[in-house]
C-alpha cells in the first residue's frame, strides 16, 4: 500500500498556483526526496500532505487517512518544518516532554522514548541545558526528535540538515535512513542534493508547482545531458532551469503563505 498518494492535488492562492495537479504514489518504508528551486511549491505540498492547509482541488491520503481529516491524520504523521517551533527558555528535555504530552504519550513512555532518541543523537548529556544555549545542530536534533517522538507512520522533513556541520548532518542522514529501514516513510524536502543522493529511494523534482521528473536517483542521473559524469544536480538544473546557487544548502523555500509555526505540533 502507498504511504502517500495524491490525485490531482492542487493549491491556489488567488491567481497563483502553488501546487498544480500533483500525482504521487510513495510506498511504505521508503525515503522520498522532494527537490525544487525556491518557490517551486515544496513547502505548500508538505503543508497539504500534513493537513496544515486544505487543497483547492484534488485529493490525497497519508497512511491511509484523507489529508482533509486533520484529527485522524495528526497522530499518524510527524513534521519537521524548516523553522522548528522550539521554546528557547525550556531545556531540551522539557521541550520534548511538552510535545510528548501533546502526542498523548504517558510520562513513563515519554521519558523512555526521549532518553533513547537523545542518546541516539548524542544529545542526552545536554538534555537539561536551555535550548537558548544550544548550537544550530543541537536545536535541529531536538526538532528531529520532536518530529519522530510518537513513532509516526510517515515523517515529513523540511531541510533537516540545513545549517548543520558535517558531523551533525551525517548523524541526521543516518537517522533518516534508519527510519525507513524500520518501516517509517520519510518525505524529505531539501536543497542539499548530496543528502538526497545518499538516502533517497526515489526522487521527485518540482518546478512551478508541477512534478517535472520522478524516479530512482540513478535513473534520473541517466537523463542528464552531461554524459558519463552526470549527477543529480545536472538533472535538477536541466529540468528547473535555475542557477546552481539555488540548489545549495543556503537556499530557502519561499512558498506563499507558508510561515511555519507551532501548529505543526500543536494542531
Amino acid at each position: 500500500m502507498a504511504a502517500i498518494e495524491t490525485t490531482g492535488l492542487t493549491k491556489r492562492y488567488g491567481a497563483t498556483v502553488a501546487v498544480d495537479d500533483l500525482e504521487l504514489s510513495i510506498p511504505e518504508g521508503s525515503v522520498y526526496g522532494f527537490l525544487g528551486p525556491n518557490g517551486a511549491g515544496k513547502t505548500t505540498t508538505m503543508r497539504l500532505l500534513t493537513s496544515l492547509t486544505r487543497p483547492t482541488e484534488g485529493s490525497g491520503t497519508v497512511a491511509g487517512v484523507p489529508i482533509t481529516d486533520r484529527t485522524a491524520l495528526r497522530p499518524r504523521v510527524g513534521y519537521l518544518p524548516e523553522t522548528p517551533p522550539l521554546y528557547e527558555q525550556a531545556t531540551g528535555f522539557e521541550q520534548l516532554e511538552y510535545v510528548a504530552g501533546l502526542r498523548d504519550l504517558s510520562p513513563a513512555a515519554a521519558r523512555e522514548r526521549i532518553e533513547s532518541l537523545l542518546a541516539d543523537l548524542d544529545l542526552l548529556a545536554d538534555a537539561d541545558a536551555l535550548i537558548d544555549d544550544y548550537s544550530t545542530g543541537m536545536r535541529q536534533k531536538v526538532a528531529f526528535v520532536q518530529a519522530v517522538l510518537h513513532d509516526p507512520d510517515v515523517v515529513f522533513l523540511d531541510e533537516p540538515t540545513s545549517g548543520l556541520d558535517p558531523r551533525a548532518a551525517k548523524t541526521i542522514r543516518e537517522r533518516i535512513r534508519g527510519l525507513a529501514d524500520g518501516g517509517t516513510t520519510v518525505f524529505l524536502s531539501t536543497h542539499i542534493l548530496p543528502v538526497v543522493e545518499a538516502v533517497a529511494d526515489a526522487v521527485g523534482i518540482l518546478s512551478d508547482g508541477q512534478l517535472v521528473a520522478e524516479g530512482a536517483p540513478d535513473a534520473l542521473v541517466r537523463r542528464a545531458e552531461a554524459g558519463d559524469e552526470g549527477t543529480l544536480e545536472d538533472v535538477f538544473l536541466e529540468l528547473t532551469d535555475v542557477d546552481s546557487s539555488d540548489s545549495s544548502d543556503s537556499g530557502r523555500d519561499k512558498d506563499r503563505g507558508d510561515t511555519e509555526n507551532a501548529e505543526a505540533i500543536r494542531d
